[in-house]
């Protein structure tokens, strides 16, 4: 089983059907769940502590939907990168080592709380640019679904 943990709605329509087609792609592979947690306001005016003190909601509800016996990849711009075929050959790793609960997180817009991260098992950096959160859901599950392609030999892009 594989959920998608995230913070935030999903407002634009065009995102909500990206994400619903790729789940729809990735049921005959895989269990699929998709957890939304409620964000904070986070005005542009906050100061470092208002900001950090919304990290830490949103993190604690993040982490409420996080059961103990789950592997966390956590998305986080200081993790560690993999092309297709390496995220691919993880996931099967984990698979075949007894993970068969595997959860992807993603946070709010301001990132992470401290206690989120140290509850990752993995940090995965999806790229080096920077996109909205919402846009990482949609990232996130056409790169499952590409390695379930891979490890399923059936055709992908490279």
């Amino acid at each position: 089983m594989i959920r998608i943990i995230a913070c935030g709605k999903m407002k634009e329509a065009w995102m909500r059907d990206g994400i619903q087609e790729y789940v729809k792609r990735i049921r005959p592979y895989e269990k699929i769940e998709l957890v939304e947690v409620a964000d904070e306001r986070a005005p542009e005016t906050n100061s470092d502590a208002e900001n950090e003190l919304v990290k830490q909601k949103e993190g604690e509800r993040l982490l409420k939907q996080i059961h103990p016996d789950e592997y966390v990849i956590l998305l986080d711009l200081a993790g560690k990168e993999w092309t297709s075929p390496q995220m691919a050959d993880y996931l099967d790793k984990l698979y075949t080592s007894g993970h068969s609960k595997i959860d992807f997180v993603i946070g709010g817009s301001l990132g992470l709380s401290k206690d989120v991260i140290a509850r990752s098992d993995y940090r995965w950096k999806l790229s080096a640019n920077t996109f909205p959160h919402q846009i990482c859901r949609i990232l996130t599950l056409e790169q499952i679904y590409r390695c379930f392609r891979i490890l399923h030999h059936e055709p992908y892009h490279k």
